[in-house]
């Protein structure tokens, strides 16, 4: 059994990283009664953490907010990623000054040992300033409230194509990719799930009821987001028969392209790009040979620039002898 002080700290790391806990939970954790628990919990409340009870079967515990912040409980490694992520914080506006007062803040309570790893790293990094929109905080943690809460997300959205609608939507996960920041949800209207970009989306309060989360889509929200996210912006959609096995085709399509075999050395891939030109060439770069199935304007793109490409190749050519 664990001393009381080295307890205490299992049992508020355990609230940190769960919302709710049932006592029976935390007594099993930590190998103690839940008697115990009860004790332990009134003794972290002493310290100034907001430990709340909801009696009754169905009752437990959670980490509440309190008006004072009680001190952060990190390893050694949590708290070297905290830093790191403060030092390197992207995409969200705003945040640039707060995290570097943040980091201060952080550098001053950190053991020496850990301070001279993040100070090292510092020293060895350079960032390159990066293009994309800023998110608004504020949206994203609105955001993060509605899914930890389970409770129905309203909000405005733009979609890619500048069209304006209304949503309301189950959040399951946001991710971020680069310096875009995504939600993945299932949209209620429309009975299936969606990828929305959070800097176009405009929340609205208060938040719906609440729902039951659902098993996340493709098993990957992160597989999920890629694919939706990469098809979304295609202007242009054709499909075409590649005569190579399907798994040679994949490796060398991004992950938004849907690849259907039609045996051991064929297979139909669902492709887009900007317009029929660039989808083209792109499709050229395969080095396999292929068929258009649904797409004239792409057919007679191939025409033209296969017609492009054999007059600079004859160009340097001698004539003929007459």
């Amino acid at each position: 059994m664990l001393q009381t002080s080295a307890r205490l700290l299992r049992l508020l790391s355990l609230l940190e990283t769960r919302r709710d806990w049932t006592g029976a939970d935390l007594a099993e954790r930590l190998g103690v009664s839940a008697r115990t628990v009860r004790t332990d919990v009134g003794k972290l409340r002493e310290l100034g953490y907001p430990v709340e009870a909801a009696p009754g079967v169905q009752g437990g515990y959670r980490l509440g907010a309190g008006a004072q912040l009680p001190p952060l409980l990190l390893d050694d490694d949590e708290a070297v990623a905290v830093a790191v992520g403060l030092r390197t914080a992207t995409g969200v506006s705003d945040i640039a000054e707060t995290s570097v007062r943040a980091l201060a803040k952080l550098e001053q309570v950190l053991p020496s040992r850990l301070r001279h790893r993040v100070q090292a790293l510092e020293a060895a990094t350079v960032s390159v300033p990066g293009a994309g929109p800023a998110v608004d905080a504020r949206v994203l943690t609105a955001i993060a409230a509605a899914i930890r809460a389970s409770e129905r997300l309203r909000f405005d959205y733009l979609s890619h194509q500048r069209e304006a609608s209304r949503r309301e939507v189950e959040p399951h996960r946001l991710v971020s990719w680069g310096r875009r920041w995504y939600l993945v949800a299932w949209d209620t209207a429309r009975d299936d799930w969606r990828t929305f970009r959070v800097d176009r989306l405009t929340p609205k309060v208060p938040n719906g009821p609440r729902f039951t989360p659902r098993e996340p889509p493709e098993g990957d929200v992160a597989r999920f987001v890629q694919r939706s996210a990469g098809a979304a912006t295609w202007r242009f959609h054709a499909r075409v028969r590649l005569h190579a096995p399907v798994d040679h085709v994949r490796a060398r399509l991004p992950i938004a392209v849907e690849v259907t075999p039609e045996g051991p050395d064929r297979c139909v891939a669902e492709v887009g790009s900007d317009n029929a030109a660039m989808l083209g060439l792109y499709l050229g770069l395969l080095e396999v040979d292929f068929e258009v199935l649904d797409a004239p304007e792409l057919a007679a793109e191939l025409a033209k620039t296969g017609e492009r490409f054999l007059r600079a190749a004859n160009a340097g050519s001698p004539p003929a002898p007459g």
